[in-house]
């Protein structure tokens, strides 16, 4: 006690070296108790409880040598002192077993709840407890009734031992009689019994061959479980101490059960087959308790009871499968008379289901033509692809209907390809006391995964003639339908720009036909194909607009669409008395390097000076590629002070370009820039071109490489 040590758990403490007495000394943390109680799981073995010099609980007794005897292992309720939390418990304990020390739970409650708290814990072990004693009797009564069939025998034995097994184990046997000790023996002597009916069931399962060894294995096991409780009781020997010979024991025995069973379990049947598998998990749920208990594994409250709980399921499954296959005998000749009138029954319903549907496909496909030719034709008069998917989104709904669905389109946000991310747009037809079409109410996926989950399109039938003309050679039903909406891109061919998930409804698809779901999926494949071919129509009339008023080398805006832009900017500022600058920009020397390093780094020139005039202006800045090697900036709000400090700034970034061709470092690049603004430098906003084309000129005179505002000239 001169020293103390912290350790993780109370239990086993490190160098013990066979060493039979520990004191442990903690601080309890303070919580708002009425009447506290400490509860221990458990104490390895016996134990006194101080709190300073006031001994305040014992369990067992010590001799004067600090020593005591087995008492058994309950739960510990340690009343506490109102002002526990301040001051230190000290535990002595002492322990001959292979642990020393506190095991399982440790936790501070009410007393109250004490009592709550252990039937709480014991109540799964307690219902599967009386299970087995029920399963036990009814096993001895049928063991009794057919003596020919000794199997129940195992059974009756095996089901008793783990009723009471389960039950003195459990907590609440201490609240029934508070004797650890004779529950122990009562627990020993159940557990130890585990073998010897495992050794019974198995020599009447496997026959007459292994049957003498099993049972000479079952007899030393009930040898075992008579020699160590006789010799316990008589005080030869601890009660603790029997468990570990009886583990290992057991578990050579079970080495020998198992090999005998997998050999022998071709003859078995399969209800006996089920049984033994069942009681292979008990018997590992019992090798992991074992564990547990020596060491080997961490504490943890291992469900033996789940072990049990399985042989009893199997043994009421197999008791029912007995009962239901005579139930099944007695209705057979029944089912056979009445099967034939199902049948006709069934084949006129068939029938009328099948024409009802062929009326509502039909008159679905009329109503859904009409309606695709006026979608088809209010996407024809759409300038752009965006404003297309907007018209058809306010579509679907009716052009879908009856069908429920969602609508899934690229997700631009993805942090990798977006074609790779799709994300749910828009759904319909979830929500019936929705004002409109669409919902969030869908249980379709938000969003699908390109790579993983994209669901693939339905393709049922190429063309309608192969549309059979019954329900015969059709794939499984469908519920869904995946229609892909596919474009035509001039440069990268067929693309896919989103895609349809749509439900069948019951009357479609259920019972006895497939037609209304061929019917229906080529129909609906078919409109989306059209729709597909007209926005092809209207994406290459979006590319033909875009390239163009788009110069194809740099990606800037081209000289027509320059013209037009600076008729509506000189417009707008005339309008809102805005001033107007434009900035003509001029590659020096340019022919002269073309000359020296060939026009496809000259190409490389421009396109590089090209990425360096949007960053070096203004967002609302308008870059242009005039021709050749001159590109105009038109500056709408700004005044020649302000262009003119982008200006220079632009002569900097592109002085600072260093590129290389071919692996030749080619020389240094300066631009030259004429600036005139409206009203600074004219009255007439139409001769800006002039004015800064001529401050460009004097920028070349005055050395190139520099910035020239009209003003100053």
């Amino acid at each position: 006690m001169d020293q103390w040590s912290a350790i993780d758990f109370p239990s086993n403490p490190p160098d013990r070296n066979g060493r039979n007495n520990v004191w442990y000394r903690v601080t309890l943390p303070a919580g708002d108790w009425h009447d506290p109680v400490l509860y221990i799981f458990s104490v390895d073995l016996i134990v006194q409880v101080w709190q300073g010099d006031r001994q305040i609980y014992q369990f067992g007794e010590f001799d004067a040598e600090g020593r005591g005897e087995f008492a058994g292992w309950p739960w510990h309720a340690i009343a506490l002192p109102p002002d526990y939390h301040d001051k230190p418990l000290y535990f002595r304990i002492y322990s001959n077993y292979i642990d020393i020390g506190l095991w399982g739970e440790v936790a501070i409650m009410e007393q109250q709840a004490l009592v709550p708290y252990i039937l709480k814990n014991s109540l799964k072990s307690l219902i599967v407890a009386g299970m087995c004693a029920l399963l036990a009797l009814l096993a001895a009564i049928f063991a009794f009734v057919r003596k020919d069939d000794r199997g129940f025998n195992g059974i009756a034995l095996f089901a008793s031992s783990s009723a009471l097994l389960l039950f003195s184990g459990t907590d609440a046997s201490q609240l029934l009689w508070r004797q650890p000790l004779m529950w122990e023996y009562l627990e020993a002597g159940s557990y130890y019994m585990v073998p010897v009916a495992l050794g019974v069931m198995l020599a009447q399962w496997l026959g007459p061959k292994p049957a003498p060894l099993l049972k000479r294995l079952w007899q030393l096991h009930l040898l075992y479980l008579v020699l160590a409780l006789g010799a316990s009781l008589l005080g030869l020997v601890t009660l603790a101490s029997t468990y570990p010979v009886f583990d290992v024991l057991f578990l050579v025995s079970l080495v020998i059960m198992s090999a005998m069973a997998v050999f022998g379990i071709r003859q078995m049947s399969g209800d006996q087959r089920l049984l033994l598998a069942v009681f292979g998990v008990y018997c590992l749920l019992l090798m992991a308790d074992m564990a547990v208990a020596h060491g080997f594994l961490p504490w943890v409250r291992v469900p033996v009871s789940w072990g049990v709980l399985l042989f009893l399921l199997a043994v009421i499954s197999i008791s029912v499968a007995h009962y239901r296959h005579i139930q099944i005998q007695l209705q057979q000749m029944n089912a056979r008379l009445e099967q034939e009138v199902a049948e006709r029954t069934a084949k006129a319903e068939a029938l009328t289901l099948r024409e009802r549907r062929r009326v509502k496909l039909l008159t679905f496909e009329n109503e859904k033509n009409r309606l695709s030719d006026d979608v088809v034709a209010g996407l024809q008069s759409c300038t752009s692809l965006a404003q297309a998917m907007k018209l058809l989104v306010l579509e679907l709904p009716d052009l879908t209907s009856p069908l429920r669905g969602a609508l899934y389109q690229p997700d631009a946000l993805c942090t990798y390809s977006p074609e790779d991310c799709w994300r749910q747009v828009v759904s319909w037809g979830y929500n019936s006391n929705s004002s409109g079409p669409f919902t969030n109410a869908s249980p379709l996926p938000e969003a699908f995964d390109g790579l993983i989950n994209l669901p693939p399109p339905t393709r049922l039938f190429a063309d309608i003639r192969d549309l059979p003309p019954d329900d015969t050679d059709l794939p499984g039903a469908l519920h869904n339908l995946c229609l892909w909406i596919n474009v035509q891109k001039a440069e990268s061919g067929s693309h896919t720009i989103g895609f349809l998930q749509l439900e069948i409804p019951e009357y479609f698809s259920a019972n006895t036909t497939e037609y209304g779901i061929a019917r229906l999926c080529f129909s609906m494949d078919q409109i989306i194909q059209k729709i597909g071919l007209t926005l092809s129509g209207v994406l290459l009339h979006q590319d033909l607009q875009r390239l163009s008023y788009e110069d194809a080398l740099t990606g800037l805006h081209n000289r027509r669409f320059f013209d037009r832009l600076m008729k509506h900017e000189i417009a707008v500022c005339r309008r809102s008395q805005r001033s107007l600058t434009l900035l003509i920009a001029d590659v020096d020397h340019f022919k002269r390097f073309n000359d020296d390093y060939g026009h496809e780094a000259g190409d490389l020139v421009l396109q590089r000076i090209a990425s360096e005039l949007a960053p070096a202006l203004r967002e609302s800045d308008t870059v242009c590629r005039y021709g050749g090697e001159e590109f105009v900036v038109l500056m709408a709000g700004a005044s020649s002070a302000q262009a003119q400090v982008k200006a220079e700034a632009l002569c900097k970034r592109v002085q600072d370009i260093k590129l290389e061709y071919e692996g030749v470092v080619l020389r240094p690049l300066t631009i030259s820039v004429g600036v005139a603004s409206w009203p600074d430098d004219t009255l007439q906003p139409e001769k800006l071109m002039g004015l800064a084309d001529k401050a460009l000129y004097r920028a070349k005179r005055n050395g190139r490489n520099r910035v020239e505002v009209s003003s100053s000239g």
